[in-house]
């Protein structure tokens, strides 16, 4: 108790004495000061007392890493139609370069008192990255859904697209169209659903009887120059066909092929990842690994609202089978 009044006046700027008056609902603090060390029990982690924690707001924080990857947006869309017909009101919070963090919007989303928080991809997904806001989540007791395969033990609930069920649907078509030196574009090291599509490419090339070769395999940001990076260093290691962890990086792999002076598919075969908006309107038409987007986006919110109604486990893994989607970026290899 000692420990919990002297962080929470620490933080907000006023005596312990203070604090004490606030959490024993006593007079003589004024509303915002009472209101600035409520908000601070929160982001530090306290549970409110119970005369104290009132009704939460029907809102659910909608936290993306990014939008200009097109996955997003259009997960953004499921989710937040489908808690604007459950009664709740998504609050969307997108990151970029040198802007508010994840965590600094896990503060603002629980001073804000929201009812829950879903993560449409985040720190969470990569091994170094930081964590602690997850577990203060947790501290709080509020609902909290993961979108895409997170790191172990955090203790959150996940819904992920098959990924190992991904990687294997793409090598397996290259193989059966002859290719043999297949390469993979993926993630950072670090990437949870990217480790899991190397491990499963690994394994299903290995019982094809044609070992992935690690000299195919690039690393890199989830960005179309990373992709047109790693596929350019794949072209010159003698790949046939390129597996990419997205279609952003896949486009960025089609536009290596051409700065190569080669062709695709005549020349390299191309795949991608998520089946994103105008896909099928590229040139050529993209082959890809289709994420079903609208089934998981529904799923995270029913998964959300059990939480809230106290009806569900906090915990666990949801996975969604992928399905591959063949256009004209592939053909059988030359």
């Amino acid at each position: 108790m000692a420990k919990r009044l002297v962080e929470v006046a620490r933080k907000v700027g006023v005596s312990e004495a203070t604090v004490s008056r606030v959490l024993n609902d006593k007079p003589g603090v004024s509303e915002a000061t009472r209101q600035a060390v409520l908000t601070a029990l929160d982001v530090l982690g306290y549970e409110r007392p119970s005369k104290l924690r009132g009704e939460r707001a029907r809102l659910v924080g909608l936290v993306l890493p990014e939008l200009t990857n097109p996955i997003f947006p259009a997960l953004a869309e499921v989710v937040g139609g489908a808690l604007a017909q459950s009664g709740y009101t998504p609050v969307l919070c997108t990151q970029n370069a040198g802007g508010v963090t994840e965590a600094e919007y896990v503060d603002l989303l629980l001073a804000q008192q929201v009812s829950g928080v879903i993560f449409l991809g985040g720190n969470y997904t990569q091994g170094e990255a930081a964590h602690d806001h997850y577990a203060r989540l947790q501290r709080v007791h509020l609902p909290a859904v993961l979108v895409s395969a997170s790191v172990p033990g955090l203790g959150l609930i996940t819904v992920a697209t098959d990924d190992a069920a991904a990687a294997e649907q793409a090598v397996t078509h290259l193989y059966h169209l002859g290719h043999r030196r297949i390469g993979l574009v993926l993630g950072p090291t670090d990437h949870v659903p990217s480790g899991r599509k190397l491990a499963a490419a690994e394994r299903a090339l290995a019982a094809l009887g044609a070992p992935l070769d690690p000299a195919l395999v690039v690393r890199g940001l989830y960005a179309l120059e990373s992709g047109q990076a790693g596929a350019a260093r794949l072209i010159e290691s003698g790949a046939t066909a390129i597996v990419c962890a997205s279609d952003p990086l896949a486009l960025g792999a089609i536009r290596a092929v051409r700065r190569a002076g080669r062709r695709v598919p005549e020349d390299v075969s191309v795949i991608g990842f998520d089946d994103s908006a105008l896909m099928s309107c590229t040139e050529p038409p993209l082959t890809t690994v289709r994420q079903p987007i609208d089934a998981m986006g529904r799923a995270a919110v029913d998964l959300m609202l059990a939480q809230i109604n106290g009806t569900a486990d906090s915990e666990g893994e949801l996975l969604f089978e992928p399905e591959l989607v063949l256009r004209s970026s592939t053909a059988p290899v030359a």
